[in-house]
């Protein structure tokens, strides 16, 4: 007889004493954390998770419950009823739930959650019976009807916002609390009768129904727009779904005894450590986060509830050292019984991330690695954003919660998909809603900052803003918003769509017109964090500057030498530019040495300023780059010129001067210049332009380091593509150094390099190693090479397309090109090292200052990176983050 064989039953639901923290993955971070909540002993109402892996089933079957999950489901239903003692579609104890959602990465506000599930005309009977509280019962069975008609059947909310508004605006009523129980049965019947003729049904009364149609909704949610617009824009996978947390409804809108509440255990907008939140009495759950009515702060609980208070407080402290990280609570309190429905890492402003994290290495709660870890490199430069200057006279108009730091200005928009439509074509907005939900996500992405009229520092626009690192005022009830004249009006004042509008989300001042912002300076926390930053990376992190106040800069942010100086940068402003004109259209070698001899001293003082600010650092110095023809007028303006003049009868010097520019100009005029006469090609065909620039670099180093400056100069000579050009190049520029070295009799040591901009120069590293002494990838140019694209051509044109259908994962001119662009670093690395083992190597491109491209560095061994002066903070964290991942 054949052996019997048993299938094991795929597990899809876990009670919540079957979980912990560590089955984010499979049941999502709110189950999880329900789990962990549950083991720990705290007030936490029975329920169960449906998996993650349901979920995806669930998507990949085109909306099938895999097999066994609703049994499964079923079977759970009953041991809740069982540790309950309520029964789920009784009539005398009837057993309500919630089903939410919960990914294993928090998504604040971005899926569907529906609660009092089970009420139906035979249970809203035994609820009143049992409660002995027929508003309340009333104003559950109407918030469920209103939530399962949205999420479950898609009707629009505002079918249902619209019948609410009509009955308070009737009885001249401000609160939902002040609806009486008639109210609420006319709410009733008129949601029932909205719910009928949309969707050609009756409210379904069966329980069961209920929660499998609410079940599927959650899970579809996954796929909403919002979601998907929140996951890209911080790059969560769509390929982890979410889980589904059936939970006993505890409720808060019982009485005065009752309440709702979110908590952060310290400030998530800056640090402090002391409990933080809002709460409502008389309330459910989405009533704090809606935005619909304004919370009281949590410290008014210490007054109206005190025992309450101190339980949480006492919760709060015990989650946040369990979980060694700010938590974000979710309460409810239920006829003077506290519940805990969530906690959660909580979301913060970059201001109190890091100030949590040195706080928390100081309270021993994390290790100084850990705190590293913790703090996204996004959230360093959002602390660097610029802020308004406190000098400003500004025309403040309005006042509200500054629920998340920041300034920011920006046309007026009143919905999401202006603002959006907008800022794809390159506008600033301010996005300026009554509260926000979910469905602005895409305009909260797309807008500068936001600004509501309702909802409190938990609100919607307050969370997700603080995600995004957004200035945001929320709860600014001095404005009034008109959506249909598109126009907000605060103190008499109009402010129509399109007019410019600033907000300060760290003072939550609303200000009319566009303001003058600052920069930013680092906090101690932040170079406290950067120190332990540096004692962990490997790579060194230098900046590109131009000038004396960029390497200032550079220097102040931490960084350790100066990768990129392009020297054409100050052939810019009124003194220089014209000499530099003359100078490329000079006739004769003689008469251009004669410009270049008047432009010398005003490059030795730049560089002269370099040095000094950096004092005892490298500073790499790029010769002339950039194709002659971008100094001078552009062809067709000057053809326009010339065709003008004549037409109205202009003659002598003054059109021979115009027609003289445009001989010249047309001579040098080149197809495609960038490929053209440019970079080591300048300096071989007009000698005299490099030796200018070497001649300025070499005096200025002798002369600061008479004055004991320690001067490190590199000379980087741009776009070789063959080791011949290098050769012949390098030899005559480093007998200019040794010239002057020898007029100001002073030694110094230097180095002279090349830019590894072309890929031949990649393949050919070998050759090029025996000639240079370092060498620095222009991840510019050798993207743009690599690729056949012209970087501006592509972001203009082409390359959104490109990233929209998925054909490249991300912009390559922001984040370095592993498969083709790093290939060819890779092997330049290996060649180069290969003839000088010590080889200095490094980046000078945007791509310096990119965390992804940064990890890639420090695999690949590079020495250095760099970027500008700004992201130098940035770049030093990453650096010490690529160490401890690859640990």
């Amino acid at each position: 007889m054949p052996l019997k064989t048993t299938r094991k039953r795929n597990k899809w639901v876990y009670l919540f004493k079957e979980g912990n923290a560590k089955m984010r993955f499979l049941l999502g971070g709110k189950g999880a954390n329900l789990c962990e909540m549950t083991n720990l002993g705290l007030p936490v109402p029975p329920g169960f998770i449906i998996t993650t892996k349901a979920c995806n089933q669930f998507l990949v079957s085109g909306g099938h419950f895999p097999q066994g999950m609703w049994q499964q489901t079923l079977e759970m239903l009953k041991k809740i009823e069982k540790q309950t003692g309520k029964k789920f579609g009784g009539e005398k104890n009837p057993l309500l739930v919630s089903v939410r959602s919960g990914s294993a990465v928090s998504m604040p506000g971005m899926m569907d959650t529906i609660l009092n599930l089970g009420l139906n005309e035979k249970t809203l009977k035994g609820l009143i019976s049992l409660t002995d509280n027929p508003r309340f019962c009333y104003d559950a069975y109407r918030r469920f009807i209103q939530m399962f008609g949205k999420i479950v059947m898609g009707i629009k909310a505002e079918k249902f916002e619209e019948e609410i508004e009509k009955i308070k605006n009737k009885k001249k009523i401000a609160k939902d609390t002040e609806l009486t129980i008639k109210d609420l049965k006319i709410l009733l019947e008129k949601f029932k009768k909205i719910y009928q003729e949309e969707t050609g049904k009756d409210f379904p009364q069966d329980p069961l129904k209920q929660v499998k149609a609410a079940i599927k909704a959650v899970f579809n949610s996954w796929h909403v727009k919002r979601a998907v617009d929140y996951r890209n824009f911080h790059g969560i996978s769509h390929d982890l779904g979410t889980a589904i947390n059936v939970v006993t409804m505890v409720f808060g809108n019982m009485g005065s005894d009752s309440g709702t509440g979110v908590a952060f255990t310290r400030s998530p907008s800056t640090g402090e450590k002391k409990l933080y939140g809002e709460y409502l009495i008389d309330a459910q759950g989405e009533d704090v986060v809606a935005g619909i009515r304004t919370p009281k702060s949590i410290n008014k609980l210490k007054e109206e509830l005190p025992e309450i208070y101190k339980k949480l407080s006492s919760i709060a402290k015990n989650l946040e050292r369990h979980y060694k990280d700010i938590q974000d609570l979710e309460f409810t309190i239920e006829k003077g019984k506290l519940w805990m429905l969530q906690t959660r890492n909580g979301k913060r402003t970059p201001q109190a991330a890091v100030k949590v994290a040195t706080d928390m290495i100081k309270e021993k709660l994390i290790s100084e690695k850990e705190a590293i870890k913790r703090i996204e490199p996004k959230q360093v430069e959002q602390l660097l954003h610029p802020m308004i200057d406190p000098r400003a006279k500004v025309q403040i108009i309005a006042k509200g919660l500054n629920a998340s730091p920041g300034a920011a200005s920006g046309k007026i928009v009143f919905d999401a998909d202006r603002a959006e439509e907008l800022a794809k074509k390159g506008e600033k907005v301010i996005l300026v809603r009554p509260e926000t939900s979910p469905e602005d996500v895409h305009g909260m992405l797309a807008a500068q900052g936001i600004l509501t009229a309702r909802g409190g520092m938990t609100s919607h626009a307050a969370v997700v803003a603080r995600g995004l690192g957004k200035p945001c005022i929320a709860g600014c009830e001095q404005i009034k918003i008109n959506l249909k004249k598109r126009e907000l009006i605060s103190n008499k004042i109009k402010a129509k769509e399109g007019e410019i509008l600033s907000i300060n989300g760290t003072t939550g001042e609303v200000i009319l017109g566009e303001v003058p912002l600052i920069e930013p300076k680092m906090t101690k926390e932040l170079k406290h964090l950067l120190k332990f930053a540096d004692k962990i990376k490997r790579l060194g992190v230098w900046a590109n500057a131009d000038n004396p106040k960029d390497a200032r800069r550079a220097r102040a942010f931490g960084a350790k030498g100066i990768g990129l100086c392009r020297t054409e940068h100050m052939f810019f402003g009124e003194k220089r530019r014209p000499l530099v004109v003359k100078m490329i259209m000079a006739k004769s070698r003689k008469t251009r040495r004669k410009y270049l001899a008047k432009l010398l001293p005003h490059q030795r003082r730049d560089f002269e300023g370099i040095f000094k600010a950096m004092d005892g650092l490298p500073v790499i110095i790029r010769l002339i780059d950039p194709p002659m023809h971008e100094f001078l007028p552009k062809k067709e303006d000057l053809i326009e010129e010339v065709a003008t003049m004549k037409a109205k009868g202009i003659k002598g010097e003054k059109l021979e001067r115009k027609e003289k520019v445009l001989e010249i100009v047309e001579k040098m005029w080149e197809i495609n210049p960038m490929l053209g006469l440019r970079g080591c090609r300048t300096g071989i065909v007009y000698p005299e332009i490099s030796e200018m620039q070497v001649r300025a670099i070499f005096q200025a180093a002798c002369r600061v380091a008479k004055k004991g400056i320690d001067v490190h100069p590199e000379v980087m000579i741009p776009l070789v593509c063959h080791v011949n050009e290098l050769k012949i190049e390098q030899k005559r520029l480093e007998n200019i150094a040794q010239e002057v070295m020898k007029e100001e009799k002073v030694n110094i040591k230097y180095k002279f390099g090349t830019m590894i901009e072309i890929p031949r120069a990649a393949l050919t590293a070998d050759k090029i190693a025996q000639v240079a002494q370092f060498f620095s990838f222009g991840t510019n140019d050798l993207t743009q090479m690599t690729f056949g694209f012209s970087r501006d051509d592509a972001e203009a044109k082409f390359l959104f397309p490109y990233l929209e259908k998925k054909i490249l994962e991300n912009n390559p001119f922001e984040t370095l090109d592993r498969e083709g662009v790093g290939e060819l670093i890779k092997i330049c690395v290996k060649l180069g090292r290969k003839i000088k083992p010590n080889l200095e190597i490094g980046v000078c491109g945007e791509h310096g200052g990119d965390p992804k491209s940064i990890e890639f560095c420090h695999q690949v061994g590079l020495n250095y990176v760099s970027c500008s002066p700004f992201r130098v903070p940035i770049a030093r964290l990453a650096a010490a983050q690529a160490v401890l991942k690859e640990k």
